[in-house]
């Protein structure tokens, strides 16, 4: 199929270089990229002709969602813009999201209907590169990942076929979808099993000083904390548009009861150095950050650190968070309390690695031209990789790299296997390949 009987077969839009709109259509979230063609599918036929023309004429596709990926900047290929499949149904506690759908839409909609699913914590997100990749929400420790509530899936082949995808139907597949990254097909509609939920109460304390006693404070805390109950630390420099400068803390209690998480939360309030700046009940929606788009006239540094998941927030792994960032001012340090509903998913039962993590931790120093000269740089990268050796794996869905070695760090080598093996029924050739990429076994 010819891009000329593409574009007569299909309801969506076929944008290529030169076009009158290919500048808008070639720019996500995250920044521009330069695309071969990029297909605006209207349905799922749509992706199907985008993918039989991707085979035709052997090109890799990538699958654009809410467009925070930074797999858009890697030129060439097909871009397949799924975001005018983003339709939300409830049926029951039943929930169907197109593949398009951001999540600040959905906690929108399910809200007005009393439910809830834990998604990630920025609104503009896309459902699908956060449900494929795992998904650590704000509800993460009552509810688990966010595909740990996937039931069931609709996913369009490399070679044009469409598929149900459950626990019952194509199950090998179902595991792959729960964890590994979009290496096996177009997923054009998520179902997902939601939980009631009338609102949260979102709470924010400064941190003044040093920050390790607040930290171990918080480990301490989280050990026995009701499932109710995630965490988050951030220190963030001023430079940084994604949140206010300096430490916090922000804690979101699942449900309404003010005075329930009052108490989960009061030995915060005894710890010098932590004040208390607001507590109050919102709506789900409300919370999600609202984080802005690529600005070519300001583009963002690069980023020098990484991930990892903490079996144990010890005091080796405070001491080494709090340390990186005293020695690099210019730079982010986030944690998000992890355990509970998490942990109860064995390891063999979904590709995410680290189910006995406690902590999700991240760091990294801005690469800001001036500041870090190579020696620096390599003194970083080893100061993280001191902290990631901490951990029992690392999170995709948190990096920006597109380093092709980022899987053999995301999986262990059996999970990896069964991925590889998954991928060689469902898509030999690797048209997927534009994600942290499982090759064919």
């Amino acid at each position: 199929m010819t891009l000329d009987e593409l574009t007569t077969a299909i309801g969506g839009t076929i944008i290529r270089p030169g076009d009158p709109d290919w500048d808008a259509a070639r720019r996500f979230h995250s920044g521009i990229g330069e695309p071969a063609v990029v297909i605006r599918a209207s349905n799922v036929d749509d992706v199907r002709g985008a993918l039989r023309y991707a085979a035709a004429e052997r090109l890799d596709v990538m699958v654009r969602s809410g467009g925070h990926s930074a797999w858009g900047q890697v030129p060439g290929g097909v871009t397949i813009d799924l975001s005018a499949l983003d339709d939300v149904s409830v049926d029951g506690t039943r929930v169907s999201v197109g593949g398009g759908a951001q999540w600040g839409a959905i906690a929108r909609a399910l809200g007005a209907q009393g439910l809830g699913l834990s998604s990630g914590d920025t609104a503009s997100v896309g459902v699908g590169g956060l449900t494929l990749g795992g998904g650590i929400g704000w509800m993460v420790r009552a509810w688990g990942l966010a595909s740990d509530q996937l039931v069931g899936a609709q996913l369009v082949t490399a070679s044009g076929d469409v598929v149900e995808v459950s626990a019952s139907s194509h199950p090998d597949l179902f595991w792959a979808l729960r964890g590994g990254g979009g290496n096996f097909g177009v997923v054009t509609r998520f179902d997902f099993d939601a939980h009631r939920l009338d609102g949260v109460v979102h709470a924010v304390f400064g941190i003044e000083g040093d920050a390790r006693p607040a930290l171990r404070a918080l480990a301490g805390l989280m050990k026995t904390a009701p499932r109710e109950l995630t965490l988050t630390y951030m220190d963030v420099p001023p430079m940084d548009p994604s949140a206010p400068a300096g430490a916090t803390i922000t804690a979101v209690w699942i449900g309404t009861d003010e005075e329930a998480a009052r108490r989960a939360l009061a030995p915060l309030r005894e710890v010098p150095g932590i004040i208390a700046r607001e507590i109050g009940v919102q709506q789900y929606a409300d919370i999600l950050l609202q984080t802005p788009e690529f600005d070519p006239e300001s583009p963002m540094p690069g980023f020098v650190g990484g991930n990892t998941l903490l079996r144990d927030l010890g005091d080796d792994a405070i001491d080494r968070l709090v340390t990186f960032h005293e020695q690099n001012p210019a730079s982010v340090v986030f944690l998000r309390s992890l355990g509970g509903a998490y942990g109860d998913v064995a390891q063999a039962d979904s590709p995410f690695p680290a189910r006995d993590a406690t902590w999700f931790a991240m760091a990294g120093a801005f690469d800001i031209p001036g500041m870090l000269d190579d020696a620096r740089r390599a003194e970083v990268t080893a100061e993280w990789d001191a902290i990631e050796a901490l951990g029992g794996g690392v999170y995709g869905n948190f990096t920006t790299s597109t380093d092709p070695s980022w899987p053999e760090r995301m999986y262990q080598p059996e999970t990896m296997g069964r991925l590889a093996a998954i991928k060689r029924e469902w898509d030999p050739a690797n048209v997927f390949c534009r994600n942290h990429n499982v090759r064919p076994a």
